[in-house]
């Protein structure tokens, strides 16, 4: 708490004052529209409590999903609403529009200490508009609503969004202590990581974690591969992997990354077996099988058991940990233990552990480990790959 009121003393004598906190409450929900993982709601907490603190009338604006820049009840932030309530412990009051007279009349009845949260900020097409007086417009309409600004979405900083960045050179503004909690555990990853530095790279495609391989292959220790990307550098290096997801035009890139590793010194580890199935679903017969001889038609799922411990054992000397992407399918029990196995071991490690934001978050919850089991869970999947990708984050660089 006392880190969140150092941030944002800045803004000077809050009571009474309207705040817009752009916070991160993209969270899943079920078909009922119950909340499956509250993580973000939960993280969004400490900034909005320590302005309640301050006295301020805290405006909380954020989205959920991807509507089309029109209302759509399927995005609706209503459910959320309630749930921050729970967690704040006092009433929040629910704009059932983002800009329109329900936004107004909320944010002038909210009293010293009240918290408001606007509809879905992306049922107006302003927010995401690449034309920047579209989004300019409707950042005006934000802006109005508010006497100053406290950015705590790090889900949404690497977006030039009208809420993100487009509001922050509109008002005097501060950076919240989720925020600025995730971007110190970004710069020790990348400038001054406590050696063993091990990264664990998983999920479906090696598309998506090339820069950050990249980027990271000459600063880490070792690099572990599992998910659905395993399969593209097990072709790299001749091995057949039957049906299993490949990336054929990236089998260059990863003979790439081969050599890259062997030269730099870098340990790149690969499974050495693998949990296929020839079909794919709840019903699928798993079985063991070498990483070397994946048969024709089966299809790779998950690492297998002996790769699990030695990505394990990987870790156990390791003072820094960044992990983004599940092992393996880990929403169906019989491809979940190569998540299972990686999870566990972050949660021994003696140093900083760094569960990546997105699927990896979920993966480590949907399994029943605790937030408080890990170093840190970054709410941000897409901005953390950014930042380690080396790109400049806009909702960042607007705050400076």
């Amino acid at each position: 708490m006392a880190r969140t009121s150092h941030l944002i003393a800045s803004l000077g004598d809050l009571r009474g004052k309207r705040v817009l906190v752009r916070s991160d409450l993209n969270v899943p929900l079920d078909a009922d529209k119950k909340i499956t993982d509250d993580g973000r709601i939960r993280a969004s907490i400490p900034t909005i409590q320590a302005l309640r603190d301050a006295g301020a009338r805290v405006v909380v604006a954020a989205h959920l999903g991807r509507p089309k820049g029109e209302p759509d009840p399927a995005y609706s932030l209503e459910p959320v609403a309630a749930r921050l309530g729970e967690l704040l412990g006092t009433p929040v009051s629910f704009a059932t529009d983002t800009v329109g007279d329900s936004a107004r009349t909320a944010v002038a009845d909210l009293p010293d200490g009240g918290v408001a949260l606007l509809e879905n900020v992306r049922f107006n097409a302003g927010e995401t508009s690449k034309d920047d007086a579209e989004r300019g417009a409707f950042a005006d309409q934000l802006a109005d609503l508010a006497d100053a600004f406290v950015s705590d979405g790090f889900g949404v900083v690497h977006r030039k969004q009208a809420s993100v960045y487009d509001v922050a050179e509109r008002l005097p503004h501060a950076m919240g202590s989720l925020v600025a909690a995730e971007i110190d555990v970004l710069k020790r990853l990348t400038e001054t990581p406590e050696r063993p530095y091990v990264v664990v790279l998983g999920g479906s495609k090696v598309s998506d974690k090339l820069a950050v391989i990249d980027n990271l292959l000459d600063k880490a220790d070792s690099l572990l591969i599992g998910g659905g990307m395993v399969f593209t550098f097990l072709a790299a290096l001749g091995h057949d992997v039957g049906a299993s997801l490949l990336e054929e035009d990236q089998i260059p890139v990863c003979l790439e990354y081969h050599e890259r590793a062997k030269k730099l010194g870098v340990k790149l580890v690969l499974p050495t077996d693998i949990v296929v199935a020839d079909a794919f679903g709840d019903e699928a017969s798993a079985r063991v099988v070498p990483a070397d001889q994946i048969p024709d038609g089966a299809m790779g799922l998950d690492i297998g058991p002996e790769s699990g411990k030695a990505f394990a054992a990987a870790l156990a000397d390791a003072r820094t940990v960044f992990w983004n992407g599940p092992m393996g399918v880990f929403e169906q029990a019989a491809f979940a233990a190569g998540t299972r196995a990686v999870a566990q071991a972050l949660t021994t490690v003696d140093g900083l552990s760094v569960v990546g934001g997105g699927d990896s978050a979920a993966a480590v919850r949907a399994l029943g480990f605790a937030d408080e089991q890990f170093g840190h869970i970054s709410t941000g999947g897409g901005a953390s790959l950014e930042y380690l990708e080396g790109k400049a984050l806009p909702g960042i660089d607007v705050l400076s």
